[in-house]
C-alpha cells in the first residue's frame, strides 16, 4: 500500500522488536500472582469521579432523558412515572458493574486459557504507552477488531497487566442470559445492548445517554466493535454508525474539549471458531450463547492456533479529524440536552470516520505466512487439490514470489526473520492442518470426516462438504485481501475493459469500487485516492508503465495481474450467480429468507454441472453483500409494507450492472463522477 493512512494512525513502527509476548513471563511465573498483583491505573484527569452505581443515575436525571419521558407519555397516554420505571428496567438490564475482584478473576482464568491456546500473545508497546498518555488527557475510545470471541476481553486483559484503566464494553444482550457468565461479564465491564432496537425510542434514548454519560464523565475507557458484529469470513465488515455517532456526540455538543479514538488491530494466525464460521456461512445457524455451549467448547483447548498479535493504534484527536468537515455551531441553535436530528454533514462526517478507523484496522493487522499460501491454494481448482494435490515445490516458490509483492505492497507480515522460508511454510501448513495435509510432496484439501450413514451421500452434500473446507481456506485468504484489493480492482478493470485510456480504467474502477463498497472498505469520497494507490502500486512492482492518459502493461506484470484478476475472480462469479437468479423470470418479489436458500440451491446446481468454479457463491454473508449493494445501486427496492424484508426486482438495472461485470458495456458509457450511484 502506498501508507495512505499512516499519518492518520497507522499502528506502531514495522520491526518485529516492536511487539512483545505478554505470556513468556507468565510461563514461569505464578498465574494467581499476576492476578492478585497491584493495580494502581492513572484515572482519567478531565473529570470528577464517578462510579458504576452513579451512572444510571445520572442517566434517569439526566434532562434529555426527562424530555423523551415526557413526549413518550404524551405520545402513548401512559403517566411519566410508568415510562420512568421502564426506563429504570431497561438501564437495570444494560448497565454494567465494573469492579476490580472481578478483573482479577479474569486475569486468573484469562492466563491459564491464553497459555494453553496460544504460543504467544504480542502487543506492540509503542501503542500502549500512547494510550497510557491518552487516557490521562481525554476520553478514550477503543476500536478493535472482531475476529473471534477470544477479542472480548483480551483487551481488557492486556490494560489490567499494564495499569492502564480497564475499559466498559459494549456486548450483546445474550451474553447477559447466560447462567453466572453473565454476571461475570457484566462485573468485568460489559454492559449489553439488544441486537434489534428498531424503532423503540426509549431504548434508544437510555442507550445514547448511557454511553454519553460514560464519555462525558470519562468513567473509563469505552470499548466496542465499530463494525458491529464478528467477522464470519475474517475480513473487514462495513462499519455500523450507531454507536460510532452516540460517543461522538459529547464532542460535537462541545461537552467535552476532545476524544481519544484508538482503533486495535487483532490478528490470529488459526482461529478458533474457523469450522463453526464456514458452517454458519452455509445456513447452519449460530449456536446459542450459553453456560453449556461454553464448557462444552472446551475441547478447543487440546488444540494449537499458534500466535495472537494487538496492535494498538495511535490515538487519535476527533478534534483534529473533524476539523474542516462539521460546523458544531449547529448545536448552539437549541438546548444541548434536547434530541436534535444529526445534519448531513454530520452523519457524513461520522461515516468518514468510522469507514477510516476500520481502514487503520486493516494497515495494522498481521499477515501471516499461511493467509498468503491460502491465496495462491485457491487459485487451484479444488478437484486438483482434493484428488492429485499441488506440489509442495511450487506452492513454496509462488508464496515467496507473493511475499515479495505484499512487501511491495507495504504490508505487515508476521514472517520470523531467524527461522529457514522452508520451515516458515512447513510450519504454517502443520498449524492448518484441518484445511489441508502435505503427503508425498503434495498439498492436499483435506475432507470433512465421513461419518456412517444409513443412506449414501447425494452429490449436493459432496458439494456443502466441499464447500466447509474451502471456505474456511477462503477466511485465512480474506485476512490479506485489503493488501491487494485496490490493484486488484485496476488490473480487473484492465482485464475486463480492454482499454489503456486512464479515465476509461477510471470509470471501470469506479464502477467496481462502488458493487463491491459493501465486500471491501473503501472510505466514502475517496475514489480518485484509490484509483492512484492503485496506480502506484502496479506501477511500483513493474506490472504497468504510465504515461500521460494511458495505462500499459509490462511485459513483466501479466503474472501479477493475473493474480490479482484471480484473487478477485471468485467475488466476480459469486456476484454473477445472484445476478443470473434475480433476472430469472419467475422472480420479481421475494422475501430475504426464501432468496438465500434459492441462490445456493442455483449455485449447487451450477457446481455440479461445472458451469461454477467457486464455492464461495454459497456464502450467505456474500449474499447479502450483493443485496445491499443492489438495494443502493437501486436495482433492489425494499417493499416498506412488508413485514418479512421482501424486494422487488429491477430487472434491467440487475442486466444492466451484470452486462458492466463481463465488460458487454463499454466503459465510455459508464459513469465517471467519483462515488456517483450507478
Amino acid at each position: 500500500m502506498t501508507n495512505t493512512y499512516r499519518d492518520s494512525g497507522r499502528a506502531g513502527p514495522e520491526n518485529e522488536e516492536e511487539f512483545v509476548d505478554i505470556l513468556k513471563e507468565k510461563r514461569c511465573s505464578s498465574d494467581l500472582c499476576h492476578a492478585l498483583r497491584d493495580f494502581t491505573p492513572s484515572p482519567y484527569k478531565g473529570g470528577p469521579t464517578c462510579t458504576a452505581a452513579d451512572l444510571p443515575k445520572a442517566v434517569l436525571e439526566s434532562q434529555y432523558l426527562r424530555y423523551v419521558v415526557e413526549e413518550i407519555a404524551t405520545e402513548t397516554g401512559s403517566s411519566l412515572e410508568e415510562v420512568r420505571e421502564e426506563a429504570s428496567v431497561i438501564l437495570e438490564e444494560m448497565s454494567q458493574n465494573l469492579q476490580l475482584g472481578f478483573i482479577r478473576l479474569l486475569a486468573y482464568v484469562l492466563t491459564k486459557v491464553l497459555k494453553r491456546l496460544f504460543t504467544g500473545v504480542h502487543v506492540n508497546m509503542e501503542g500502549l504507552d500512547a494510550l497510557r498518555k491518552a487516557v490521562g488527557e481525554s476520553p478514550v475510545i477503543l476500536l478493535p477488531s472482531h475476529r473471534s470471541y477470544v477479542d472480548f476481553l483480551v483487551i481488557s486483559y492486556i490494560l489490567f497487566t499494564y495499569d492502564i484503566p480497564v475499559p466498559v464494553i459494549a456486548a450483546g444482550l445474550r451474553n447477559a442470559g447466560m447462567k453466572m457468565f453473565g454476571e461475570i461479564f457484566r462485573r468485568s465491564g460489559a454492559f449489553f445492548i439488544r441486537r434489534a432496537i428498531g424503532s423503540d425510542k426509549l431504548y434508544w434514548a437510555v442507550l445514547s445517554e448511557y454511553v454519553r454519560t460514560i464519555v462525558k464523565k470519562g468513567y473509563a475507557p469505552l470499548e466496542f466493535y465499530v463494525e458491529g458484529l464478528r467477522s464470519r469470513t475474517l475480513k473487514s465488515l462495513m462499519p455500523k454508525l450507531g454507536m460510532m455517532h452516540m460517543v461522538l456526540e459529547p464532542y460535537f455538543k462541545s461537552e467535552v474539549y476532545d476524544i481519544k479514538l484508538v482503533p486495535i488491530s487483532i490478528s490470529y494466525d488459526r482461529v478458533l471458531e474457523e469450522s463453526l464460521l464456514a458452517h454458519e456461512l452455509l445456513g447452519v445457524p449460530k449456536p446459542k450463547e450459553s453456560t453449556a455451549g461454553l464448557l462444552k467448547a472446551s475441547k478447543v483447548l487440546q488444540n494449537n492456533y499458534g500466535g495472537m498479535h494487538v496492535n494498538f493504534g495511535r490515538p487519535m484527536s476527533v478534534r483534529q479529524l473533524c476539523r474542516g468537515k462539521i460546523n458544531r455551531c449547529q448545536y448552539n441553535l437549541a438546548p444541548r440536552d434536547l434530541p436534535q436530528k444529526p445534519s448531513a454533514d454530520t452523519q457524513a462526517c461520522v461515516s468518514s470516520l468510522a469507514h477510516l478507523m476500520v481502514r487503520i484496522q486493516e494497515e495494522g493487522s498481521l499477515i501471516s505466512p499461511w493467509s498468503l499460501m491460502a491465496c495462491l491454494l485457491l487459485q487451484t481448482p479444488t478437484a486438483v487439490l482434493t484428488e492429485q494435490g499441488l506440489p509442495w515445490h511450487l506452492l513454496t516458490e509462488k508464496t515467496l514470489w507473493l511475499r515479495k509483492l505484499a512487501l511491495d505492497f507495504g504490508a505487515r507480515l508476521n514472517w520470523p526473520g531467524r527461522v529457514p522460508d522452508p520451515d516458515v511454510m512447513s510450519s504454517a501448513v502443520a498449524l492448518h492442518h484441518s484445511i489441508v495435509r502435505r503427503e508425498a510432496g503434495r498439498v492436499y484439501l483435506v475432507q470433512e470426516e465421513e461419518r456412517e450413514r444409513e443412506r449414501p451421500i447425494n452429490p449436493e452434500e459432496d458439494v456443502i462438504k466441499a464447500a466447509v473446507v474451502v471456505l474456511m481456506m477462503a477466511a485465512y485468504r480474506n485476512q490479506s485481501l485489503h493488501i491487494f484489493v485496490r490493484p486488484a480492482l485496476l488490473a480487473t478493470a484492465i482485464h475486463v475493459a480492454k482499454t489503456a485510456q486512464r479515465d476509461e480504467l477510471f470509470a471501470f474502477f469506479c464502477f467496481l469500487r462502488d458493487v463491491f463498497s459493501n465486500e471491501f472498505i473503501f472510505v466514502p469520497g475517496k475514489s480518485s485516492q484509490d484509483f492512484e494507490e492503485a496506480c502506484v502500486l502496479l506501477r511500483k512492482c513493474g506490472a504497468v508503465h504510465i504515461s500521460g492518459q494511458e495505462v500499459t502493461v509490462s511485459d513483466a506484470g501479466l503474472e501479477v495481474l493475473s493474480f490479482l484478476q484471480a484473487l478477485l475472480q471468485p467475488f466476480v462469479d459469486s456476484y454473477q450467480v445472484m445476478f443470473r437468479y434475480l433476472c430469472d423470470d419467475g422472480v420479481h418479489v421475494f422475501a430475504e429468507k426464501q432468496l438465500l436458500p434459492a441462490v445456493r440451491n442455483l449455485a449447487t446446481k451450477l457446481i455440479l454441472s461445472g458451469e461454477l468454479h467457486t464455492y464461495e457463491a454459497l456464502s450467505s454473508d456474500t449474499q447479502k453483500n450483493v443485496v445491499s449493494a443492489l438495494r443502493r445501486l437501486e436495482a433492489l427496492t425494499k417493499l416498506k409494507a412488508s413485514e418479512q424484508n421482501e424486494y422487488r426486482v429491477n430487472k434491467a438495472a440487475v442486466r444492466r450492472i451484470s452486462d458492466m461485470f463481463c465488460g458487454k458495456i463499454p466503459p465510455q458509457m459508464l459513469q465517471t463522477t467519483p462515488d456517483a450511484k450507478l
